[in-house]
């Protein structure tokens, strides 16, 4: 199988908690999103903000404007197999496999509250503070 092309250097996925953390204005924005990079989130991401239940018809309006900026990225292949390497390896549920494989395959900086996920090789970080 041919390898994925590494996307820019730039490229940051938003983790759940970062977009539920925004939402709910628990961090500002500019900590998370600069000028200078491409942003997307994984599928696994999209689904569960909009799964969880929402205070008022104006609040999932929002989300699903603020979702529609980003690119979503899918389970192909190889972030399939990679999602299986890092189950096996570090014993992480699967969604928050889903989304280190998404962004290990696509070379993204993964962004993200969730300190368990430093000792994942090959996974780049940017920390929240919250």
């Amino acid at each position: 199988m041919a390898k994925k092309a590494k996307r820019s250097m730039g490229l940051k996925l938003l983790d759940t908690n970062a977009i539920i953390y925004i939402s709910k204005d628990l961090v500002d924005i500019e900590q998370v999103i600069d000028n200078t990079s491409e942003y997307a989130i994984s599928v696994i991401t999209y689904m569960e903000v909009l799964g969880y239940e929402f205070t008022s018809p104006q609040e999932e309006k929002f989300i699903r404007k603020f979702l529609s900026f980003f690119e979503t990225l899918y389970i192909d292949e190889q972030i399939s197999n990679t999602v299986i390497a890092l189950r096996k390896k570090y014993k992480i549920k699967l969604p928050d496999a889903i989304i280190c494989a998404t962004s290990i395959v696509n070379g993204a900086t993964l962004i993200t509250n969730d300190v368990r996920l430093k000792n994942i090789k090959n996974l780049k970080l940017q920390l929240l503070n919250v």
